[in-house]
């Protein structure tokens, strides 16, 4: 859905070429002597409650398998007493439900969604559908944050500096799909960090073997691309992981990514052949915002 959005060209720093992305995939070595913030026990134990609760869907528990929300937010270093920013949480917000009620009592949750100020459909859908997802449960949402970053209009999410943590979950590919969008997003993120805080980006991973597509028409992103763009914007590499990996995925359909769970773009045609694929194949990487030296 949030490909459908158009998004205009602007004056945003370009993002990296393609053919770079050969050179960098033998430099995506995290930077040395990094340190980020790691989970603590409390923390852990009570995300573990909240994926337990009974505030989430049948739906939303059986995607557990292949989004790993414990072991993703343990590797961004997630705390329950810090400011953590989502970027486009969507209309169902998956991971609000997880995010909001962990930080809610000491925290902070941000969910940086679509510019509500936009006239497209689709995006004031989307808007009207994530406010009534807060409102119907206030014990859990009430604390929310709901601000916006959307190409070119809505560049601002929360004040600079402000932000421990910022999470992306299958969204770069959408940005890339439009000229400039991408690295301008990237930049509102590392100014809304704060010096030493972590960004966090799962996205569908593209075959390394492969042109590097810099639009990712087919949803599917080359990582060391991603992390050369990351790094553009003026991010460290801090790390990656496999938590999201999925080796069944062979990443060449028709219809690209949105073949596959959940999106089933072809309906019911070869159905449990995707179903046996399961969801996409992932890259999860870790980036830090440099602190002053």
């Amino acid at each position: 859905m949030a490909a459908a959005i158009a998004l205009a060209n602007g004056c945003a720093s370009a993002p990296p070429k393609a053919g770079h992305a050969a050179a960098a995939a033998t430099a995506t070595a995290p930077a040395k002597h990094i340190e980020t913030a790691r989970s603590d026990a409390a923390t852990l134990a009570a995300l573990d409650r909240v994926l337990a609760g009974a505030h989430r869907s049948d739906a939303n528990r059986a995607r557990d398998v292949y989004r790993h929300p414990r072991q993703t937010l343990e590797f961004f270093g997630i705390r329950a007493d810090k400011t953590v920013m989502e970027i486009w949480a969507g209309a169902g917000g998956w991971y609000t439900e997880v995010l909001a009620p962990l930080l809610r009592d000491r925290g902070h949750y941000i969910a940086a969604n679509w510019d509500p100020s936009s006239d497209l459909k689709v995006v004031q859908d989307s808007v009207a559908a994530f406010k009534t997802k807060l409102d119907g449960n206030p014990d859990l949402y009430d604390k929310v944050t709901v601000s916006a970053l959307q190409y070119p209009g809505a560049m601002n999410p929360a004040p600079p500096g402000s932000v421990d943590l910022i999470v992306t979950f299958r969204n770069l590919h959408n940005w890339l799909a439009h000229d400039q969008a991408a690295p301008a997003m990237l930049r509102a993120m590392y100014t809304a960090l704060k010096p030493g805080g972590v960004l966090g980006i799962v996205d569908h991973r593209a075959d390394p073997a492969l042109p590097v597509d810099p639009k990712a028409r087919t949803g599917y992103v080359n990582e060391a691309f991603a992390i050369e763009l990351a790094r553009s914007a003026g991010f460290e590499f801090a790390g990656a992981a496999e938590i999201n990996a999925n080796p069944q995925d062979t990443r060449d359909y028709e219809q690209g990514v949105w073949t596959l769970p959940p999106t089933w773009r072809l309906g019911d045609k070869d159905r449990s052949r995707y179903a046996a694929i399961g969801e996409s194949d992932r890259f999860t990487l870790k980036f830090v915002k440099p602190r002053a030296p």
